[in-house]
């Protein structure tokens, strides 16, 4: 950090973050504009897991006439925020960093991009394996005296809360790691606490899941704790990095 970064007064820091939260903003309507504008080809791509699985013919009712365009929007909103999401959270990022170290700046680059990717890959995880098989074993209850037609508002509004839910789930390792960096939680912590974990993963993997099938929730429980385990690693090579920058420094 320069001396002209420490010493900058509150009412520069104040300007810089309402450009910072102005230009995060525009982005993220631009994201949300984008969405709205494929939003017929996002309706498709999320209703597909239920659509595969209902009887021929069959699809999502609205039962109110504001409905449809309600659930429409709540899309666009999404998928623009996820869409924007590189571009405002570096805005974000560009107001933080002045105030870092080196290394602090590298570091917080690499778990930014990390967690991207893991919360990506944990949504993209519930809809591909999670999803399919539920709604599969979940329709299954319907026969000739119970027919199964799912309120579009209801099923997304779900659809939206479990994929948020894969993908904060999916960020367990990042949020290890960063207990790990800052020294709340050690290697030796983490190994001697793997008994728990598997009781707290398999909680989560039971309140994610949208069966009381034991398959369905192992699918999950299973690449949490591995997920766990890399965590492990992760702190283990975060604690060599952070002895090596110790070490420069008093060299």
């Amino acid at each position: 950090m320069t001396t002209t970064e420490k010493e900058l007064p509150l009412t520069d820091h104040l300007r810089e973050l309402r450009q910072r939260l102005i230009k995060a903003f525009a982005f993220i309507i631009a994201g949300i504009v984008i969405s709205y504008f494929f939003i017929n080809e996002i309706f498709i791509f999320f209703s597909f897991p239920i659509l595969s699985v209902m009887p021929q013919g069959k699809t999502l009712i609205f039962t109110s006439f504001p409905e449809a365009f309600i659930v429409y929007l709540k899309l666009a909103i999404v998928c623009g925020l996820m869409l924007s999401s590189p571009f405002w959270i570096y805005e974000m990022w560009l107001f933080i960093v002045p105030g870092l170290y080196t290394h602090e700046k590298k570091i917080g680059s690499l778990v930014s991009l990390i967690s991207s990717v893991f919360f990506v890959a944990g949504a993209l995880f519930g809809y591909f394996i999670v999803f399919p098989p539920a709604f599969k074993f979940l329709s299954q209850y319907g026969g000739d005296k119970i027919t199964l037609m799912p309120s579009v508002s209801e099923y997304f509004d779900f659809m939206i809360r479990s994929l948020l839910g894969f993908g904060i789930a999916f960020l367990l390792p990042v949020v290890i790691g960063i207990c790990g960096y800052l020294g709340i939680l050690s290697v030796d912590m983490l190994k001697n606490g793997r008994k728990y974990a598997v009781i707290i993963i398999l909680v989560i993997a039971a309140l994610l899941t949208p069966t009381p099938d034991v398959i369905n929730q192992f699918m999950l429980a299973v690449p949490l704790y591995v997920l766990y385990e890399f965590s492990i690693i992760a702190v283990y090579f975060l604690g060599k990095i952070d002895k090596f920058n110790v070490d420069s420094k008093e060299n």
